[in-house]
């Protein structure tokens, strides 16, 4: 599994389930989305991206769309370890209606949800097999109970390195695709049903976006020079001949 996300959705509480969105996002609501919820911002508008594809953008753009009963957000910016900790601004602008982030990193198996309903957190979860439950906040949502029940364990693979059993009751990525079609209404990877929306059919507005306090490029990539040079060297596995993973040696 490879999917993504970094989504924050705002929908009115008569909109609550799958979403039914129309192709295009309104201009001039957007337009106002994004003041909202990026007062101070250097803007600058980009090319748009269809939801399917806009899950997870680039650093420095954001996908946004406003629509009849809902508005969507895609921005890397906002994803950490612990929803609870949105900025109070986002939380906010859901006063009188339900918000939902959805963050997802298939790399370290890593998912995050909350719900907000008229500004007040009802459940928080974030959970990945290197930190286990970082956040468990509120009653579990009916989506989650097969889950937790042991209904999804997680299969080892054959010569696989890792040690012992999977260190959670069930897949982070899995739980993270239920969360999407119960929150709203498609999937990124799996078998989609035939209730289910195409995200792929909703296209979103683009925009390239610097944070007024935030760091400068520069700075961005010092970091990411600092982290690869404490990295040490891949290791990297193939399909043996009984289908067990193995390790490429000498590459």
């Amino acid at each position: 599994m490879g999917a993504k996300t970094g989504l924050l959705v705002y929908m009115d509480a008569a909109s609550s389930g799958p979403l039914r969105l129309p192709a295009e996002a309104d201009t001039k609501r957007t337009a106002e989305l994004l003041g909202r919820l990026y007062p101070g911002w250097e803007v600058m508008e980009s090319a748009g991206c269809e939801l399917g594809d806009a899950t997870y953008p680039p650093d420095g753009t954001a996908y946004l769309g406003s629509f009849p009963g809902a508005d969507i957000v895609c921005d890397r910016h906002w994803v950490g370890d612990y929803p609870s900790r949105l900025p109070q601004h986002l939380i906010d602008a859901s006063v009188g209606r339900r918000l939902v982030v959805h963050w997802m990193h298939s790399v370290v198996d890593f998912l995050a949800f909350a719900v907000w309903e008229d500004g007040q957190l009802v459940r928080s979860l974030s959970l990945s097999p290197g930190s286990g439950v970082m956040e468990n906040i509120g009653e579990p949502l009916p989506f989650e109970a097969p889950f937790w029940a042991g209904e999804h364990p997680v299969e080892p693979v054959p010569g696989w390195p890792a040690k012992g059993p999977y260190p959670l009751p069930f897949h982070p990525l899995d739980l993270g695709e239920e969360a999407l079609r119960f929150f709203f209404g498609f999937v990124l990877e799996g078998m989609p049903t035939p209730e289910d929306m195409d995200p792929y059919e909703v296209a979103l507005r683009g925009f390239r976006l610097t944070d007024p306090d935030g760091p400068t490029p520069e700075e961005k990539e010092s970091a990411m020079r600092a982290i690869i040079s404490r990295m040490g060297p891949p290791r990297i596995f193939t399909y043996g001949p009984d289908v067990s993973m193995v390790e490429v040696e000498g590459l």
